[in-house]
């Protein structure tokens, strides 16, 4: 246990990256990875990436203007790499001053040499990346899920050693469950955390995909999306005991029908005989829309 918590800290001094912001770690005591040597000249042909890099997407115009600066001002900050063999260097960090260099065509990079291994790599990449705060939201849950699951930390301990209270961590481990086209949607900036965090809310997938697609087409705001999962969850408890618990076949085209006539998730209820049709909206300017359809 005490070489997990020796792993967690000064790791800012020791993979500190000119390329991101600097971790909101505090530094008190040194890592558990030994320094095999000082600084050194590797050829790049001798580098590989880190198999265990979080970071999934690399801004192809960020990297060229990192390339531009290092074809003028050289290296200024060495990466950092672990050695395999004689003539073979895995990324520890700097893997965007790693590829930022290839395309400036440099032959050789300035790097610190250290000694991990495989959980250590791991451990080392996942907590830098988190702390650099420039991970999207679902790369963010996945390196927590990953910390957890294959370096063995319960959710107390990933919380402090990436800085974080337990609540922001069950937080984005919680997006993990949405499903797939909402994380991608979170994942490309067409949402944000906090719509994200208004739709798990919501029990029904179906209903979780509905305004998905609202916040798209409609530019919904987060306040706009947690009153419309209200709107749902309050629904979905007040349906009637005597009701079956799956509609007819005809009330769900039904209320597909209405809710693409207007706009809104459209919730029809029916024992038979009986039954109400409810239109949620979600302002007084989406009232007035809703009554125009109706020609009110």
């Amino acid at each position: 246990m005490s070489k997990k918590k020796a792993l967690g800290r000064g790791l800012s001094a020791l993979l500190s990256d000119s390329d991101g912001e600097k971790s909101e770690m505090d530094v008190t005591t040194p890592v558990a990875v030994i320094q095999t040597s000082n600084l050194n000249e590797i050829p790049v042909e001798e580098i590989e990436t880190n198999p265990f890099q979080p970071r999934q997407h690399f801004d192809k115009e960020a990297l060229n203007e990192l390339a531009d600066s290092i074809k003028v001002h050289g290296i200024i900050q060495p990466i950092t790499v672990r050695k395999l063999s004689q003539h073979q260097y895995q990324l520890i960090s700097g893997e965007r001053r790693f590829q930022a260099s290839k395309i400036a065509g440099l032959k050789a990079l300035p790097a610190y040499v250290r000694t991990a291994n495989d959980q250590q790599m791991l451990e080392m990449a996942l907590i830098e990346n988190i702390q650099r705060e420039n991970l999207n939201p679902i790369e963010i849950s996945l390196s927590y899920q990953r910390l957890i699951s294959e370096c063995n930390l319960k959710q107390e301990e990933l919380g402090d050693r990436v800085g974080k209270n337990r609540t922001t961590v069950t937080n984005y481990l919680r997006l993990l469950k949405l499903p797939p086209d909402i994380q991608i949607a979170l994942r490309d900036n067409k949402i944000s955390m906090g719509h994200a965090r208004a739709i798990i809310n919501i029990e029904d997938p179906s209903n979780q995909i509905f305004i998905l697609k609202k916040i798209i087409s409609d530019d919904l705001s987060v306040r706009a999306v947690e009153s419309l999962a209200r709107e749902l969850t309050i629904s979905a408890k007040e349906k009637p005991e005597s009701q079956p618990t799956s509609a007819p076949k005809e009330v769900h085209q039904l209320q597909s029908r209405l809710s693409s006539h207007f706009g809104t998730k459209v919730t029809v209820k029916s024992d038979g005989k009986k039954g109400d049709i409810r239109i949620p909206f979600l302002s007084i300017e989406d009232l007035n829309r809703i009554l125009d359809i109706l020609k009110l």
